[in-house]
């Protein structure tokens, strides 16, 4: 179904200060001191974090705690556990905080008009990270400082147009794609499925013939994978939003008898050491990278913001993708 030599170009592999994707530590709501991050600096920042759902949003809070320090930047922590309505009372808290600006990854792309606003009419600067709001008034926020979704997920259905052999389908003259997606509504997962659709709609070969959110878990991924094998005849390749999800699928591709990699091919996105490891070992096929190391760069655009100078409106990092060979390589020196 799939060529047996992958080659991709990886482009540049972007250092330890880049940006953005799909975890935590400290409480649900409100706000959580200095989260571990310490420091009385010139700049108090409130940070509401999405949760603790990957390996990736792991990497990234540690990145954010430790620039913070690093920085002298008191920073204001809370986990929302995934939901918005958490996120909108840890910003609150905030705002009543009189804290210099605020940063937070979004649950959701819609529903933050309202409490954005509040922050505006306070006057502290907000500051989006990883993920992007749906919002027709961009004065609510300064800047945007994460990946660009859409072209991960080019990036992924792009491997799998070079790497598909048409001359080499199953019986019903196509290959079958199940798509594990990010947390419905989220940026990453609206933004990850139309670039993987888009460049897989020049291969009339490739289908995908099923999708369903594992919300950025591996405990997710594994659950709908399992349901994926369960009702879905003839599954070629598995992709998942993020590198969590397509470990799931690993665990429960290995418990139906088969090899992850081999009988099912499996891409994703995010690039993370456990997934980097499975790639290695040829498990995964193929991750695109997606950067959590943005910690030093969130503090340097808040202490620019908070001094009043122009930021822009979009910052966005580049990343590249490996595939089998790429991560061996690479795979000792992987901060995260």
């Amino acid at each position: 179904m799939f060529k047996q030599l992958m080659t991709v170009t990886a482009g540049v592999v972007i250092a330890g200060g880049l940006a953005a994707c799909g975890s935590s530590s400290s409480d649900s709501g409100g706000s959580s001191g200095s989260g571990g991050s310490g420091g009385s600096g010139d700049i108090t920042m409130g940070f509401a974090q999405v949760g603790a759902e990957s390996g990736w949003r792991t990497a990234n809070t540690k990145s954010v705690q430790a620039a913070a320090k690093e920085a002298g930047v008191d920073l204001k922590f809370s986990d929302a556990q995934q939901k918005q309505e958490n996120q909108i009372k840890a910003i609150r808290s905030y705002i009543q905080q009189k804290v210099d600006v605020i940063a937070f990854s979004p649950v959701v792309e819609t529903g933050w008009d309202t409490v954005l606003q509040e922050a505006k009419r306070a006057k502290i600067p907000v500051i989006l990270t990883d993920r992007a709001v749906d919002s027709d008034d961009t004065s609510l926020y300064k800047t945007f400082l994460g990946s660009d979704f859409v072209v991960e997920g080019q990036k992924a259905g792009q491997w799998v147009v070079d790497n598909a052999d048409t001359n080499d389908v199953d019986k019903n003259g196509s290959i079958n794609v199940v798509e594990i997606t990010g947390t419905t509504g989220a940026a990453p997962a609206i933004d990850r499925k139309k670039g993987f659709e888009d460049k897989i709609s020049a291969d009339p070969s490739i289908k995908i013939i099923a999708s369903q959110t594992g919300d950025f878990t591996r405990d997710g991924g594994k659950k709908v994978m399992e349901a994926f094998l369960k009702s879905q005849k003839d599954i070629d390749l598995v992709y998942a939003h993020n590198d969590d999800e397509g470990l799931g699928a690993i665990e429960a591709i290995e418990a139906a008898g088969m090899k992850p990699g081999v009988d099912i091919k499996i891409v994703t996105v995010d690039a993370v050491k456990d997934g980097m490891t499975a790639l290695s070992e040829g498990k995964i096929n193929y991750i695109v990278e997606c950067n959590p190391l943005l910690g030093p760069q969130l503090m340097e655009l808040a202490k620019k913001v908070t001094a009043g100078e122009d930021v822009p409106e979009r910052v966005v990092t580049k990343e590249t993708a490996f595939d089998q060979e790429q991560a061996k390589q690479v795979l000792a020196d992987r901060q995260y």
